[in-house]
């Protein structure tokens, strides 16, 4: 399964979608990339005259690529049917660095466990600056 079609498959579109490509991906990993754009919704009120990117908004980009687009190759890898729900349940995350508008961040995974429609992993997000977060996310596909 390439990239392009696991991105076909997320179940998000624009302004809700944090994921422009998927660089490279196993059964153990899965890295990927999105540009924060400068006319992002969010920069207008967060915050006013030094936009920033919301650390919310770059724990979503970390799952939209660590969990879901990787659980949908995992799953498609299997013969299993892709999800039709999918739900973040938990994460240990810390923040070291701003990610500007205008960024390019960078989203490495390693797979810790994904069974009985359960994902866990290791995320990592890095910015133009080097790691602006990383931590364990995890959640469920069903």
């Amino acid at each position: 399964m390439k990239g392009t079609e696991i991105i076909a498959k997320l179940p998000y579109r624009r302004p809700f979608l944090f994921v422009d490509g998927i660089t490279q991906v196993s059964e153990q990993s899965i890295c990927g990339q999105y540009t924060f754009r400068p006319d992002e919704f969010f920069y207008a009120g967060h915050f006013i005259g030094h936009p920033v990117t919301p650390g919310v908004i770059l724990l979503e980009c970390m799952a939209q690529i660590g969990l879901v687009a990787h659980g949908i190759y995992l799953l498609n890898q299997a013969g299993k049917e892709l999800p039709q729900q999918v739900a973040f349940s938990s994460s240990e995350v810390d923040f070291l660095q701003p990610v500007y508008p205008g960024e390019l961040v960078h989203v490495q995974t390693e797979l810790q466990y994904f069974r009985l429609g359960k994902i866990k992993s290791r995320v990592e997000l890095r910015g133009k600056n080097g790691v602006a977060c990383r931590g364990v996310l995890s959640g469920m596909m069903k």
